[in-house]
């Protein structure tokens, strides 16, 4: 908790350009976002913290195919939305067991999974084309 799952899910949702801000879906589970470009796939967050099997995300009824998915807490439910996904672990400064100010930096570490591992691989070997940054 606190680590900063719902700041990187506005950020990635201000890059995605949306008609609205992305805010916590914690009490709903799932919150769809439609972009400004109706012809591009809107953002579904979705905080599987409070699901008890992959059925019930099933009864979610998220059409997974024409929509980009940001799911928290979704570990173990990843394979039951998509064969291939990005998986990122977002953890605060080791020692800090409260909540942290939200310019406190924090590690980042990725795994790829299925088809998405040669993506991810071919923007790691991208070199200076790919860059990083923070406003």
């Amino acid at each position: 908790l606190g680590a900063g799952k719902t700041t990187f899910a506005r950020g990635f949702g201000d890059a995605l350009d949306l008609e609205t801000p992305v805010s916590s879906p914690t009490f709903i589970v799932a919150r769809t976002h439609p972009r400004r470009a109706e012809d591009l796939p809107s953002l579904v967050h979705l905080d599987a913290y409070r699901l008890g099997s992959a059925a019930e995300l099933d009864e979610l009824d998220i059409d997974v195919s024409s929509s980009v998915v940001l799911a928290e807490w979704a570990r173990p439910y990843a394979h039951a939305l998509s064969d291939s996904w990005v998986e990122l672990s977002i953890a605060r400064p080791v020692g800090h067991t409260d909540l942290v100010d939200e310019d406190e930096p924090r590690k980042v570490t990725v795994t790829a999974h299925g088809d998405a591992a040669d993506l991810w691989e071919r923007l790691m070997n991208a070199g200076e084309e790919f860059h990083v940054s923070r406003d």
